[in-house]
């Protein structure tokens, strides 16, 4: 029994690290999923003790979400955004760091994949049409999205897998996670400014992105509503995932915009991610290998207890296997006060140092080879590395202060 728990969990992680299986066509999420079946057919776990395993709180948290963001979407919202910034005339460094400080503020409020699967095609149409090289801009987008969603416990959803998990609060959360992501801001500013100076320009052709047109009614409600659930999150303890599914419900009940659209643009596949690594994790914790897998690093000297420890762990993990899988497995020893901002701020930071490192990653890149505009993963490292190493560095200070 233990074996083929071990064999099954060995295999979805290096799912997880590989991005597929070989000889298969499956993905990360396909992987995580058809793992949860192995368990269940092998009858490690019935169906009830899968489904007791998963974080109904953090679902519906990620769901409810989800829903806001597809009616801003849905509402030309980004679109509008997006443009309107590329349209101000001013210096390219001053225009990148307009850039960041938007990017940065919408990824902490609307999550960080929705804002770079939105906002990555406008951004490099409007490059294209003042001259400048999207390059800087797009990766600035993907750092900055990535930075400033490590500001709150709704940025991405590790944050919001930790925030449901160690039921932290909202408002104490962003006092520990808003100053490093602030700062983090500005030193994603300051590497690719220095970086890309003199080389702000270059020929680009320029595509015609499809994109909802501006509904002003839609995005006013789609706004209000996100506002009334920030006040709701910052001076309230009511349940996170509670507000979110209420939120939904709200913006559902339309009478020109059709569930079926805003439905479509959820995340289907984050959320099966989710659920099959909730089953997986679950079984192999229900099994005593992870406490003994635990202690016998510990007894290697790697104790994960140890804030620094868990701090450099959960950055090696989440480059290997990505800031969801990795937060998975160590939220079992976040049992420490600042347990939950160590893993917050260092799964979301280390997500920039590699293209595979982090989903607004990959989305970017995709999204600019879609329109030509090819960003390989040493021009990205280029600017990953050092964003990643002073993030962290600032983000470890920051904490070994507040401890």
């Amino acid at each position: 029994m233990d074996f083929s728990i071990l064999l099954v969990f060995l295999l979805v992680y290096l799912g997880m690290i590989l991005g597929r299986l070989p000889g298969l066509a499956l993905d990360r999420t396909g992987v995580a999923l058809l793992g949860a079946l192995a368990l269940i057919a092998l009858e490690i776990l019935s169906p009830e003790q899968a489904w007791e395993s998963v974080d109904v709180s953090t679902i519906a948290l990620l769901f409810g979400l989800m829903v806001v963001s597809a009616q801003l979407r849905l509402g030309g919202f980004y679109t509008w955004v997006t443009r309107r910034l590329a349209e101000i005339e001013v210096a390219p460094p001053a225009l990148l760091g307009l850039l960041i400080v938007v990017c940065g503020l919408l990824a902490a409020v609307l999550a960080n994949d929705i804002v770079c699967l939105a906002m990555a095609p406008m951004l490099a149409e409007g490059c294209a049409r003042r001259g400048l090289d999207p390059k800087p801009f797009l990766l600035a987008l993907a750092c900055a999205a990535n930075v400033g969603s490590a500001a709150t416990l709704i940025g991405n959803p590790q944050n919001m897998l930790i925030g449901q998990s160690l039921q932290l609060s909202f408002t104490g959360y962003l006092r520990d996670g808003g100053v490093p992501a602030l700062a983090g801001l500005g030193l994603v500013w300051l590497v690719i400014a220095w970086l890309f100076r003199h080389r702000w320009h270059a020929a680009t052709p320029i595509h015609e992105v499809p994109a909802p047109a501006f509904d002003r009614w839609q995005t006013s409600k789609g706004l209000a509503v996100t506002a009334l659930l920030m006040l709701a999150f910052l001076f309230t303890d009511w349940p996170r995932e509670i507000l979110a599914l209420g939120a939904a419900g709200l913006l559902l009940l339309s009478r020109r915009m059709k569930s079926q659209h805003i439905l479509a643009l959820i995340d289907w596949q984050l959320l099966v991610l989710f659920i099959g690594l909730f089953v997986v994790n679950h079984a192999l914790a229900q099994s005593g290998m992870l406490a003994e897998a635990l202690a016998a690093l510990k007894q290697g000297g790697i104790d994960l207890a140890v804030p620094a420890w868990l701090f450099a762990m959960t950055a090696v993990l989440s480059n290997l296997v990505s800031n969801v899988p990795a937060v998975m497995l160590l939220l079992p020893v976040a049992d420490h006060a600042l347990a939950g901002p160590i893993l917050a701020l260092s799964s979301t930071l280390a997500g920039n140092l590699f293209i595979v490192g982090s989903i607004a990653n990959i989305i970017v890149v995709d999204q600019a080879a879609r329109l030509g505009i090819h960003i390989g993963w040493r021009e990205h490292a280029r600017i990953g590395v050092p964003v990643t190493l002073t993030t962290l560095g600032l983000a470890a200070l920051w904490l070994w202060w507040l401890g």
